[in-house]
């Protein structure tokens, strides 16, 4: 341990600490929770909240466990991940604790993300978590410890303003993750440090390599935590078991007929591959989903331009400012230009108008608005209007 922090104290300066986790020095009279899951990066920012100096301390919620039963590994919430972040404490000589959050966790995320697929829509656990037993349980948490603040392996920029603190997007693209933060609250932010956010990943690793951490070469996580290998269907299936009861697939502008699907589950607005008809004049895609009916509904490209998202349950995160926004309506789109028919914030329904078409909006998933890298807040897209 002594040698880990020594080296991690080497590469990180008392103003550096200062910087990273936004706490007046000296940072020694400071207490830090860090949300850990196991992984290289929340590993990462428990050793440079050791090495600042600050009273650290490890918490980790047990959310939900295939990895015993899967043997799958890297993903947040398995058994693995949480021996992994036990190691990692025990490496650096901070208290770690274990909370079981299973049956919030199930209620809250697992059951929504079921009865989404069944309704039609597309669902984004992540955020749900982030919403709700990540965030707010771990909230509880950190005060009842009386930290200064929380601070997670997210890669997201926490920037001092006039108004108070802003969410930014992470300096390295590839790895922002501001699309999934986008409920968090002015007061959650008050609280909350993101020490990755200015940082890539390979320096991220070469730190867990510089502490000696056995993550730091651990891979990335890939799938929704309690979806074994990318198999969200089975999970379905399993909470919801009418969900691989088949139904018509119908071609939209004409009403016909076209064949018949192997649930809803399967398929998101947008999608082409999979839906075995063949024969067609032009490639068809799913344009919509009849959950009550049991309808897939289908029809050509064009018909998947969207001019407008009517979002709700939508959050702000500071004031709004007076300049054009961007959007993401997935977490991997390019932002694009748009306008708001009302003032997102305190969960109003908005408008959002595209300033061109945009295609593959999927209801269930989010709609995050952006003021060049700073995250203005968003909403779930609960509908859409066709393009004129």
């Amino acid at each position: 341990m002594g040698r880990a922090m020594s080296i991690l104290s080497s590469l990180l300066s008392a103003g550096e600490a200062e910087s990273l986790f936004q706490l007046p020095a000296p940072l020694a009279k400071r207490r830090i929770v860090v949300a850990m899951s196991g992984g290289v990066d929340s590993s990462v920012v428990a050793a440079l909240a050791a090495a600042s100096g600050a009273e650290t301390i490890g918490v980790t919620l047990q959310l939900y466990d295939y990895g015993a039963a899967t043997g799958r590994k890297g993903a947040c919430c398995a058994g693995d991940d949480i021996r992994d972040a036990r190691a990692v404490a025990d490496r650096l000589g901070i208290a770690h604790y274990v909370f079981n959050h299973e049956s919030a966790f199930r209620e809250e995320v697992v059951e929504r993300f079921a009865d989404e697929y069944m309704a039609g829509r597309t669902p984004i656990p992540c955020i749900r978590c982030n919403m709700g037993p990540k965030f707010t349980d771990l909230f509880a948490m950190a005060r009842e410890l009386g930290a200064d603040c929380l601070a997670t392996g997210h890669y997201v920029r926490r920037m001092a303003a006039a108004g108070g603190p802003e969410l930014h997007r992470a300096v390295d693209p590839a790895r922002d993750q501001s699309y999934f933060l986008y409920a968090t609250t002015d007061a959650q932010l008050d609280y909350l440090r993101f020490p990755l956010g200015g940082m890539a990943k390979s320096e991220v690793r070469r730190l867990a390599e510089a502490a000696g951490l056995r993550v730091a070469g651990k891979p990335d996580s890939q799938d929704i935590c309690f979806v074994p290998d990318g198999d969200y269907a089975a999970v379905v299936r399993k909470l919801r078991p009418e969900a691989d009861a088949p139904g018509d697939i119908v071609e939209v502008t004409s009403g016909a007929v076209l064949g018949r699907h192997r649930g809803i589950v399967h398929y998101t607005v947008g999608q082409r591959r999979g839906l075995e008809i063949g024969g067609q004049p032009e490639p068809l895609y799913v344009t919509g989903i009849d959950a009550a009916a049991r309808r897939l509904l289908v029809g050509p490209k064009r018909l998947l331009a969207v001019g407008a998202a009517h979002l709700v349950e939508t959050n702000r995160i500071g004031p709004l400012p007076d300049v054009p926004l961007q959007a993401k309506v997935r977490s991997l789109a390019r932002p694009v230009s748009v306008t708001l028919e009302g003032t997102p914030g305190d969960g109003a329904s908005v408008i959002l108008r595209f300033a061109a078409p945009e295609y593959g909006v999927a209801p269930g998933q989010a709609a995050v608005l952006y003021a060049g890298d700073r995250v203005v807040g968003g909403g779930w897209i609960a509908g859409t209007e066709p393009a004129a």
